[in-house]
């Protein structure tokens, strides 16, 4: 299995680069980033049989960036704790179809998982299980596919960025899942494997044991140099 690309690694917690295509969990008979974490661990501290390993959050299977895990219980309820206080910053990069109608806003949605399907839809305040959700957004500039914003979450729901985006017609750069008409990637690789342009850019908590302030900001994959953005060479993995 891959070895995980680990940004930060201090005690318990772990901040590993998510590559798209890859599902940040799932049964032990499909490949994941958590059992790659799980595989380099063991071959880490010696071990065989089973570790733990803490997943506070997630990342959809298109969608790049940084992700963190945990080593131990205690660490999890803590930086669980934190995301459930909503203390935890979490900044996204995207490059969305069209031009915003302002440079900077707020958007505010109700949403809700379709019952026995990955998806997610906009509902009425009132609707049944609805959910609301409140992004911040700031355009950085233009790509060659639409504008390129940066986004920050206030809330954290099924494919918050990819509905919210979606229903305002700016569908994420090839997010066909959500109505996007523009593709973004290798068209050489499978539908489930294909990439997004959304990639979680950076984020921010306090170290569940010092309680010390930490920020891990993740590089670009290398798909996003298709979309021409005026970015130092830095600013991409270099894989």
């Amino acid at each position: 299995m891959p070895t995980p690309h680990i940004l930060y690694d201090d005690g318990p917690l772990f901040a590993v680069w998510k590559p798209s295509g890859l599902a940040t969990q799932a049964p032990a008979e499909f490949p994941s980033l958590e059992a790659q974490m799980k595989d380099w661990l063991r071959a880490r501290e010696q071990k065989t049989g089973n570790v733990y390993l803490g997943v506070p959050h997630r990342l959809d299977r298109p969608v790049s960036g940084v992700i963190l895990f945990t080593r131990h219980v205690r660490a999890a309820r803590k930086v669980a704790l934190q995301f459930e206080r909503r203390t935890v910053r979490k900044t996204y990069w995207a490059c969305v179809a069209g031009k915003l109608d302002a440079p900077t806003g707020t958007w505010t949605d109700h949403l809700r998982k379709v019952y026995g399907k990955p998806h997610t839809e906009v509902v009425a305040a009132d609707a049944p299980l609805a959910q609301i959700a409140v992004l911040h957004y700031r355009t950085l500039g233009e790509c060659e596919r639409g504008t390129w914003i940066e986004i920050e979450l206030e809330t954290g729901r099924t494919h918050q960025i990819r509905i919210q985006a979606a229903s305002r017609g700016h569908a994420v750069v090839g997010d066909a899942f959500y109505g996007a008409t523009t593709t973004f990637g290798s068209s050489d690789l499978e539908e489930r494997e294909r990439p997004i342009a959304l990639h979680a850019r950076s984020i921010a908590l306090r170290h569940p044991m010092t309680d010390a302030p930490v920020e891990v900001i993740a590089p670009l994959p290398q798909a996003w140099r298709e979309l021409g953005l005026p970015l130092a060479e830095s600013e991409y993995l270099a894989i």
